[in-house]
């Protein structure tokens, strides 16, 4: 009976491992509600050969699951309309910087859980969103104002070529303050300074 149970569960190890190979690698945070659904009965069904349940037939029902969830996954890539049936789609929950309550309300989404995720992706003020997203998978997306987004390193550079032009423009010739005493007087300097 002992070896039975070790050869049993090293082959749902190996098994099982193969199966979530073949599901894909998403966390359950990317998992759509069917992917989730799939993957828990997986678990539960994995465990039945412990309990002294056929393991092929347990093994069978396992592969057809993941079967299943490939077909589907197919079917989602081949068709928009399907894709939103099982997916969904996601959902505006800020819209031009205001608030989409009857949004908000249908997918049971508080201002405060709203204001944590966005706290949680360094957005310190809601008024500084101008989109965010509600996506299928529970995250949210969402596009900072014109003023609130940091500066990319094209913009840096871009100022950092203005203001040397600048710095350039405003010390004249380039001349330095030593050549200014060799060189005769300019003519721009009133008469009382010199």
């Amino acid at each position: 009976m002992e070896w039975d149970v070790i050869w049993k569960a090293a082959l749902i190890v190996i098994v099982g491992t193969f199966l979530l190979r073949i599901a894909g690698r998403k966390t359950i945070s990317q998992m759509t509600l069917a992917e989730t659904i799939i993957m828990i009965a997986i678990g539960s069904l994995l465990i039945q050969p412990v309990a002294g349940r056929n393991i092929w037939q347990t093994f069978f029902v396992g592969g057809m699951l993941i079967a299943t969830l490939l077909v589907m996954e197919f079917i989602q890539v081949k068709s928009d309309w399907m894709e939103k049936w099982i997916t969904g789609k996601s959902k505006v929950v800020i819209k031009g910087g205001k608030l989409q309550e009857d949004t908000l309300k249908k997918v049971r989404l508080t201002v405060d859980q709203l204001e944590m995720t966005l706290r949680q992706q360094n957005v310190s003020n809601l008024g500084d969103v101008e989109w965010a997203t509600l996506e299928p998978n529970g995250q949210l997306g969402f596009v900072l104002k014109k003023d609130a987004r940091p500066v990319t390193q094209k913009e840096f550079r871009q100022l950092m070529e203005v203001l040397e032009s600048k710095i350039e423009n405003a010390s004249g010739s380039g001349d330095s303050l030593f050549q200014e005493i060799e060189a005769p007087k300019k003519k721009d300097i009133p008469d009382h300074l010199n």
